[in-house]
C-alpha cells in the first residue's frame, strides 16, 4: 500500500498554475515544464486556454522555460491547433500513465528527467506517469467539474481517497512562493 500511494504522490500541490512561477522553477532546478492540457491549461474539450493559463505561459516563455503539451486527447488536430496557438510543441499519443510519451515530450524539447517536471489535475495520469518517468510532478485542481464521466465518478472519486490517505502521512508538499503565507 506505501508503496503505491509513494508512486501516486505528487512532488508538490499547487493551489493554481500561477503559484507555479519561473522564480520558483529556477530555486528548485526545473527549466522544463510537460503540461497536461485538458482541466489543466484549458477547460475539459475546451480549444482556449484560460486568460490566466496565457498570462502563466507567456511569463514562463520569458524566462526560457522550455514546455511540451503531454495531452491524452483522443483528438490530435484539436491538441495540434491549441499548441499552435499557445505557441508550445506538443507529443500526440502521451498515455499517460505509461511513462513513453512523457519520455519523447523531453526529448522533443531537450530536457532530461531531472530538470523537469509535469504539471497536472490527475494523479492516476499525469502525476503516476510522470513518477514513473522520473519527472517530479506539480498536481494543480482541475478548472472544471465538466469532465469526461468516468474521470468524474471513478477517477476523482479514487483521487479523493488517495488525497486523503497522502495527506495523513504528511506526503502532500505545497508549493512555497512569497504570496503564499499558510
Amino acid at each position: 500500500m506505501e508503496r503505491w500511494l509513494r508512486r501516486l504522490c505528487p512532488t508538490w500541490v499547487a493551489r493554481r498554475l500561477e503559484e507555479i512561477t519561473p522564480e520558483w522553477l529556477a530555486a528548485q532546478g526545473i527549466r522544463a515544464l510537460l503540461l497536461d492540457l485538458d482541466n489543466t491549461l484549458v477547460p475539459w474539450h475546451g480549444i482556449e486556454p484560460t486568460p490566466e493559463a496565457l498570462g502563466w505561459l507567456e511569463s514562463l516563455r520569458r524566462a526560457q522555460v522550455a514546455m511540451c503539451l503531454t495531452s491524452n486527447t483522443h483528438r490530435p488536430k484539436r491538441l495540434a491547433a491549441i499548441a499552435q496557438a499557445m505557441a508550445v510543441p506538443f507529443e500526440p499519443g502521451c498515455a499517460k500513465p505509461r511513462p513513453g510519451g512523457i519520455l519523447r515530450a523531453l526529448k522533443r524539447i531537450a530536457a532530461t528527467a531531472g530538470e523537469a517536471a509535469l504539471v497536472g489535475d490527475q494523479i492516476f495520469t499525469d502525476i503516476l506517469g510522470g513518477n514513473s518517468a522520473g519527472v517530479r510532478t506539480v498536481l494543480v485542481p482541475p478548472l472544471s467539474p465538466r469532465e469526461f464521466v468516468g474521470t468524474r465518478l471513478v477517477s476523482r472519486t479514487a483521487e479523493r481517497w488517495v488525497l486523503r490517505a497522502l495527506a495523513r502521512r504528511g506526503w502532500l508538499v505545497p508549493i512555497v512562493t512569497e504570496d503564499r503565507r499558510d
